[in-house]
């Protein structure tokens, strides 16, 4: 039942977090019933976890740097859940890296828990199950993180299911200067320069990502991205980069913009959802996105599975009588 299963997760019990995360990742009619229950609960409850995208180019160490915080977050009594959405196979549609043998601190530990979806087709990077496996992990970890495929324009979509979203710099491999390029300089709260053992190669990658950053002014909610130098190696400039997260938090926090930005974050999931199940004629028979976004606006306290349901009906409805 879904509302034991919750109560077991809010309890910590490691069994029902896989059991929940199987649950949301099962197609079949009656399952998806019972997880979008779950969903409903959980999101209505709210999870006070930390949530934290990691992205970044391919070889850039975001899964080296994640299992460093991992380290980090642990010495300080924390538990940590990780979605890592990991390339598909072609043939099965699964992940192709699997549960990562490389996120070496959580191999024996209990107050880690590691699960790898698949992307699939998903441009964004992120595996149609990844926001309903944040929901069941923030509801059970004190910190939960979401590792991308690798960076890109499309990519930016993890920013709206975390609170703050960390772009990992490998030094020297020219990808913070394309990260520029494509226009998403705005979008990380928090910039490392990995492998900071390097020497002045990071250095140089770090100075790069300040000017880049210079030329922006602080974000709407008054936040500066700060760019740090840490190796993940060595366990350098690890802690660092844990006080930079909990300060971004409590900032958004501080300023009111922390429900504004997950606001936006449900609201973007809500259109995908709607536009993958319906296409775009669907959400056009409601109106278009300016409908969803009005409906949002006047039933923000309802869950997400909850507003999800209310827009299928009329969409399905809509397209009955046309």
């Amino acid at each position: 039942m879904p509302t034991e299963l919750g109560a077991r997760l809010r309890a910590r019990d490691p069994a029902a977090v896989a059991q929940a995360l199987n649950l949301i990742e099962d197609a079949r009619p009656a399952k998806r019933e019972a997880a979008s229950a779950l969903l409903a609960e959980l999101e209505a409850r709210g999870g006070e976890a930390l949530r934290v995208g990691v992205t970044g180019a391919p070889g850039a160490g975001k899964s080296t740097l994640i299992d460093a915080l991992v380290r980090e977050l642990r010495a300080r009594k924390k538990t940590v859940g990780i979605v890592a959405v990991d390339p598909s196979s072609q043939k099965s549609g699964g992940a192709l890296l699997g549960d990562r043998l490389r996120l070496r601190s959580g191999a024996a530990d209990d107050g880690v828990f590691l699960r790898s979806m698949a992307a699939r087709d998903r441009l964004g990077g992120l595996s149609a199950a990844t926001r309903a496996g944040v929901e069941v992990l923030a509801s059970a970890f004190d910190v939960v993180f979401v590792e991308t495929v690798g960076v890109g324009q499309s990519e930016a979509e993890v920013m709206h299911l975390v609170h703050s979203l960390v772009f990992v710099a490998q030094p020297g491999a020219g990808d913070s200067i394309q990260f520029m390029k494509a226009g998403l300089i705005e979008v990380p709260d928090v910039f490392v320069v990995n492998k900071s053992d390097l020497g002045a190669m990071a250095e140089r990658t770090c100075s790069e990502l300040q000017g880049g950053l210079g030329l922006n002014d602080a974000g709407a909610d008054g936040w500066t991205p700060p760019v740090l130098l840490a190796s993940a190696r060595d366990a350098k400039g690890i802690d660092a980069v844990v006080d930079a997260l909990y300060a971004h938090r409590h900032h958004l926090a501080e300023t009111g913009t922390l429900r504004a930005r997950l606001d936006r974050g449900r609201l973007a999931w809500l259109v995908t959802a709607l536009r993958e199940r319906y296409g775009s004629y669907g959400v056009e028979a409601i109106g278009g996105v300016e409908a969803v976004e009005a409906h949002f606006a006047t039933n923000r306290a309802q869950t997400f599975p909850e507003i999800l349901s209310v827009l299928s009906n009329e969409i399905e409805a809509a397209l009955g009588t046309t």
